[in-house]
C-alpha cells in the first residue's frame, strides 16, 4: 500500500496540535483528516474508514475513550489501529486506553520526528494483520473466521475489538498449549509496544465475560491457556 493510499484521522481539541502533526504526517504523503472531539471522530472513521486513529483522550463533546468503544464496534473499522496521544501516563489510564480497544499509547509531548516513525511502526502492524494467511477455527461450538474477524459461539455473533480477538484466536489456534505472557505480548502486541502484563489480564476478563469464564485458563506465573 503506498503512502498516498494511507488515511489517518487525527483527533485533538488543542488546534496546534492538529495543525503540528497534521502537517508532518501530510507531509510525509499520509492522508490526514481531522476532528476537534470524540462525536467527530466517530463520524470521520465511519465516513473515512482510517488505518490509523491518532486521539486525545480528554476531549469536549465526547472523550477518547467512549469514542474508542464505540468505533472498536464498528465492523468495518476492526483493523484500524488506534493509539492515544495524551498527557495523561498514570498506569491506570494506559489500561483503561487498552481496556477501551486502543493498540498503543504515546504520551505528549512528543517530537514530530519521532511520532513519525511512531506512525509508520502502527501501520506496519496493520499492514502484518491484513497479509496475516485466513486460517479458520472450529472448535466446542465455537466459529473463528480469521478473514472476517468474526467469532459464532452456538450461532450467535460476539463482536471483539482487535487485540480481543487476536489474543482468543492466538490462544484458540492450539487448545491446551500454556501461553507465556512474554509470548503472548510479543505476538499480539509486538515487540515495539511496551505494555505490561496488567494489560493481558484486563483482555483476559473482557474475554472471559464475553465468551466464557471457564474456557480460559490462568496458569500462575506463567501465562494462559483456551481450554474447551
Amino acid at each position: 500500500m503506498k503512502k498516498k493510499d494511507i488515511r489517518i484521522l487525527l483527533v485533538d481539541d488543542e488546534i496546534d496540535i492538529l495543525e503540528i502533526v497534521g502537517y508532518n504526517l501530510t507531509q510525509e504523503g499520509y492522508q490526514v483528516f481531522t476532528a476537534e472531539n470524540g462525536r467527530k471522530a466517530v463520524e470521520k472513521a465511519k465516513k473515512h474508514l482510517p488505518h490509523l486513529i491518532i486521539m486525545d483522550v480528554m476531549m469536549p463533546e465526547m472523550d477518547g475513550m467512549e469514542a474508542c468503544e464505540i468505533i472498536r464496534n464498528i465492523p468495518e473499522l476492526q483493523n484500524t489501529v488506534i493509539t492515544f496521544l495524551t498527557a495523561r501516563n498514570e498506569d491506570y489510564s494506559q489500561v483503561a486506553g487498552f481496556d477501551a480497544g486502543a493498540d498503543d499509547y504515546i504520551a505528549k509531548p512528543i517530537k514530530p520526528k519521532v511520532l513519525v516513525s511512531k506512525v509508520k511502526a502502527l501501520l506496519r502492524r496493520f499492514k502484518d494483520t491484513e497479509a496475516t494467511a485466513s486460517e479458520n477455527i472450529s472448535l466446542g461450538g465455537i466459529e473463528i473466521n480469521r478473514e472476517e474477524y468474526k467469532i459464532y459461539k452456538e450461532n450467535e455473533e460476539i463482536i471483539l475489538p482487535r487485540k480481543e480477538f487476536e489474543l482468543f484466536y492466538l490462544l484458540a489456534s492450539k487448545p491446551g498449549k500454556v501461553f507465556k505472557r512474554e509470548e503472548i505480548l510479543d505476538k499480539v502486541w509486538g515487540n515495539e509496544v511496551v505494555v505490561g502484563g496488567r494489560t493481558i489480564d484486563v483482555h483476559i476478563r473482557k474475554l472471559r465475560e464475553k465468551i466464557g469464564e471457564d474456557l480460559f485458563k490462568t496458569i500462575k506465573g506463567v501465562g494462559y491457556k483456551f481450554e474447551f
